[in-house]
């Protein structure tokens, strides 16, 4: 896989993630993303130079091919508008992360119908999957600001909803950090989820 290709797969995968927290946050009652141009799938209105390019590349490089992660531009929305204000801001953090897993679900699918394809087509396919698992596992997490602090925060006594607040200012810190040395404690998980989901 090259480094050009495996880009274009994180960048469109991420670009997907983002859309569907602002078309979510819009069907909720916030057009904050519609206004800003960002509900759309143009990778220009997406584009983060660090985080779309620079990381993914590095990181692919740095593990000889064995690794890609990137993210597009976070989608702006105001929480404040949302008609559900106790579970509104889960169900827009939970979109993104199931684009990804969804993307990844009807590829396998494809992938069970049509048994008899090149073994290169295969390989395209299976690391378009791979690569929305990674997403769909890794934003689920549990660590502010990923997309899973905000899955859980409305179902988690005020205290602890309040010790997340307040770690999500070192957040990125704790991301890098465990993108680093952490990452190798979801690979089985995204493993098991490949293996169901294709079938091999």
């Amino acid at each position: 896989m090259s480094i050009l290709f495996a880009l274009i797969i994180i960048l469109f995968s991420a670009i997907m993630h983002e859309y569907m927290h602002g078309w979510m946050a819009d069907r909720l009652g916030d057009p904050t993303a519609k206004d800003a141009g960002r509900l759309t799938l143009n990778p220009v209105n997406h584009i983060d130079l660090w985080g779309s390019i620079l990381m993914p590349a590095v990181i692919f490089l740095s593990t000889g091919g064995g690794l890609i992660f990137g993210y597009a531009k976070p989608v702006p929305f105001n929480p404040y508008n949302l008609r559900d204000q106790k579970y509104g801001v889960a169900k827009v953090a939970i979109a993104g992360p199931l684009a990804n897993f969804s993307v990844a679900l009807f590829l396998g699918l494809l992938l069970r119908l049509l048994p008899g394809i090149s073994q290169s087509l295969f390989m395209l396919i299976a690391t378009i999957i791979q690569i929305n698992l990674v997403l769909f596992v890794f934003n689920l997490l549990p660590i502010p600001p990923l997309d899973g602090s905000k899955v859980i925060m409305p179902f988690l006594p005020y205290a602890w909803q309040e010790k997340l607040i307040r770690m999500e200012q070192y957040g990125m810190y704790i991301v890098l950090i465990f993108v680093l040395f952490g990452f190798p404690l979801i690979v089985p998980i995204i493993d098991l989820l490949f293996r169901l989901i294709v079938g091999v």
